[in-house]
C-alpha cells in the first residue's frame, strides 16, 4: 500500500473499480484469474458476448491497468495485472476498517444512550 493519503489512493483506484463494476468484465477477470493468460478467442468462447464486445471490455480493463496483453500470431494473449487486484483489495480493506470503526462508534453511542 502506498504512503499516499487514503483518499488519494481511493480516487486513483476509481477506474479500476469502474472496470470491475461490469458483469462481463468481472467474468473476464474471474476467467483469467483461474485459467491464466488467455487469447481473445479463448476469452470470447468463455463469455456470452461477441468478440468485438470482448475486445471493447479488454480495452477498458487495460486502460484501468487491470490487464495487459502481448501479441502471439494474429491474436492477443491477455493476463491479469495482479498488482491492480492487490490495490483493489487494499482499498476494500481500508473501507472495511472505516466501516467497522463507524459501527463501533454507533454501538458505543447506543449503549451509552
Amino acid at each position: 500500500m502506498s504512503a499516499k493519503r487514503p483518499e488519494l489512493r481511493l480516487k486513483a483506484s476509481a477506474p479500476l473499480f469502474a472496470a470491475l463494476g461490469d458483469e462481463t468484465r468481472l467474468r473476464l477477470v474471474i476467467f483469467l484469474s483461474a485459467a491464466g493468460p488467455s487469447s481473445t478467442a479463448t476469452l470470447t468462447a468463455n463469455v456470452d458476448v461477441t468478440r468485438q464486445a470482448v475486445a471493447k471490455h479488454l480495452r477498458v480493463m487495460k486502460e484501468a491497468g487491470l490487464v495487459s496483453s502481448v501479441y502471439q500470431g494474429r491474436d492477443s494473449v491477455w493476463q491479469i495485472e495482479s498488482s491492480q487486484l492487490e490495490e483493489a483489495q487494499q482499498c476494500i480493506e481500508l473501507l472495511t476498517l472505516r466501516w467497522d470503526a463507524a459501527i463501533d462508534r454507533l454501538r458505543a453511542m447506543v449503549e451509552e444512550g
